[in-house]
C-alpha cells in the first residue's frame, strides 16, 4: 500500500528546493471576500498560503460558482502558471483574511528550466496537486449536482 501523498508545500519539496522557491517569495496579504484570480484568466504567479484560508471555485453556467474545496497552511494556491496556455482553471477567493507568499510564475519556470533538478520537483509537486483537485472537484460536483450524490460517506 502507497503512502498518502502530501501537497503541502513543506513536505512536498525537499529542503534545498524549497529554500530555493521561498528565496524569491514576496509576502502580500488580502482581505476577506477578495477574489484572488478568476477561471480563464491568464495565470502568472501563485502563491503559498502562510495563513487564513482561500476557496477554490468553478463557474457552472446557470448557477452560482460552486466552491470546490478550502486550502489552508502550507498550501499552493494555483497551479496552471505551470502548464500552457497558462490560464486558471479555477477561481480563487480569500474566505478569511490571507497571508501568503507569492511568486512570479515566469520566474520559478525560468529556474525549473535551468535547473532540472530543481524543475522535476516542482513539476512532481503542482503535478500531486493538480491529481488532488481533480478528484476533489469530481466529489464536490457529484455531491452538489448528480441525482445520488458522490456516493462517499463524510
Amino acid at each position: 500500500m502507497n503512502a498518502p501523498v502530501s501537497t503541502s508545500m513543506p513536505r512536498a519539496l525537499p529542503a534545498e528546493h524549497r529554500e530555493r522557491l521561498l528565496g524569491i517569495a514576496r509576502e502580500v496579504s488580502f482581505p476577506q471576500g477578495a477574489r484572488i484570480f478568476e477561471e480563464g484568466g491568464h495565470a502568472d504567479r501563485f502563491w503559498i498560503i502562510r495563513t487564513g484560508t482561500v476557496e477554490l471555485d468553478m463557474r457552472v453556467p446557470g448557477r452560482r460558482a460552486a466552491v470546490i474545496e478550502s486550502l489552508g497552511h502550507n498550501e499552493l494556491v494555483g497551479w496552471s502558471w505551470l502548464y500552457s496556455p497558462h490560464i486558471w482553471h479555477l477561481g480563487a477567493e480569500a474566505a478569511s483574511p490571507l497571508r501568503a507568499y507569492e511568486f512570479d510564475a515566469a520566474a520559478v519556470r525560468s529556474m525549473c528550466q535551468s535547473d532540472p533538478e530543481f524543475g522535476r520537483s516542482i513539476a512532481r509537486w503542482v503535478g500531486e496537486v493538480v491529481a488532488h483537485r481533480l478528484q476533489a472537484a469530481r466529489v464536490r460536483l457529484l455531491d452538489l449536482y448528480a441525482p445520488y450524490g458522490s456516493g462517499t460517506v463524510h
